[in-house]
């Protein structure tokens, strides 16, 4: 009898640690006017590196733990049969609508590091510039769990020497001007020497959780454990899901209210997180999956083990009777 009543213990703590055991599920949504064409770039290697995502549609993807990698959506592309062409903006250069470990430019990126058994690091990222309104959404989880995202149309406002030719996306200053000082390399690869720019001050009074330049660190990372996503191309300002502010109220806009500059201090996870970030680490832990913090379990996972403990304890010292 002691054996049954362990499995049955084992058996309910793998239920409530399983979601960490697989990781995440992201599930794309395309609410834009038209058909896109999302982009994974990310190790190790999911179902897919780019595909045809018509407008209305949704497709999601299984990560396992320990995923670091970024998405982002293409547009005004033109594929063969073959699956041969290229696209007007987020262009990742392989040819193909599968884009086979090659990146892109001027696109809204979504960027991720899954825990191992630990927390989740997400964030909406300007640094590379914008094509397209991204909204990130939290599924279950636990901890901070913030939406994030940019819902504004920074084409619209973007500047004449930034923007690119057709006016469907908007260069970061970077690659517009390949500077050490846009590009926060050379003598301002720091925190202390790469300040923002005015390029990267005007993503950020529009889209103020995202990031608009390499060291923005502490307003535009984000955690959750144990959660799936949801991103959403072009989501709709009325119906978003309202994003978790500490104060209890909420807004759509995946910002916080009354404040572009929060650090989130009050989140619960934001000591954690200043200190993992403050010395501009956080977009190398991205690139690499580094993680320099670990939960071997949930609070409720490690009273089920105990439990398990305790059980097969008494049932070697006194037996079970039925």
């Amino acid at each position: 009898m002691a054996s049954s009543y362990t499995i049955v213990f084992i058996l309910l703590l793998h239920i409530f640690q399983g979601k960490g055991v697989r990781g995440a599920t992201f599930t794309f949504s395309n609410k834009c006017s038209q058909t896109i064409w999302p982009a994974i770039l990310g190790s190790p290697k999911l179902e897919s590196t780019g595909f045809e995502l018509p407008k209305g549609n949704s497709r999601a993807f299984q990560a396992p733990t320990g995923w670091s990698g970024r998405f982002w959506g293409r547009t005004g592309c033109t594929f063969d049969d073959s699956g041969h062409g290229s696209c007007a903006t987020g262009d990742c250069g392989s040819g193909q609508m599968e884009c086979n470990g090659a990146g892109a430019t001027a696109a809204t990126l979504v960027e991720f590091t899954l825990g191992s058994g630990s927390m989740d690091f997400y964030d909406v990222s300007l640094v590379d510039g914008y094509n397209l309104p991204v909204m990130v959404d939290v599924t279950g989880g636990s901890g901070q769990c913030v939406s994030t995202g940019c819902v504004e149309d920074l084409n619209q406002r973007c500047p004449a020497e930034l923007r690119t030719e057709g006016g469907g996306a908007c260069r970061s200053a970077c690659d517009a001007f390949n500077t050490p000082e846009y590009c926060c390399k050379g003598e301002y690869g720091s925190p202390a020497t790469c300040r923002p720019s005015m390029y990267s001050q005007m993503f950020k009074s529009a889209c103020p959780k995202s990031y608009s330049y390499a060291y923005d660190d502490a307003t535009s990372t984000f955690t959750c454990t144990a959660a799936d996503y949801v991103i959403t191309f072009c989501p709709s300002l009325p119906s978003q899901k309202s994003s978790k502010s500490d104060n209890g109220t909420t807004d759509g806009s995946g910002s916080e209210p009354g404040s572009d500059s929060d650090s989130e201090s009050g989140s619960g996870s934001g000591s954690v997180q200043e200190a993992m970030l403050a010395d501009g680490s956080w977009l190398a832990e991205l690139a690499t999956g580094d993680s320099t913090t670990t939960h071997s379990f949930s609070s409720t996972a490690q009273t089920l083990a105990l439990l398990i403990a305790f059980v097969h304890l008494a049932a070697t010292v006194v037996p079970l009777q039925l």
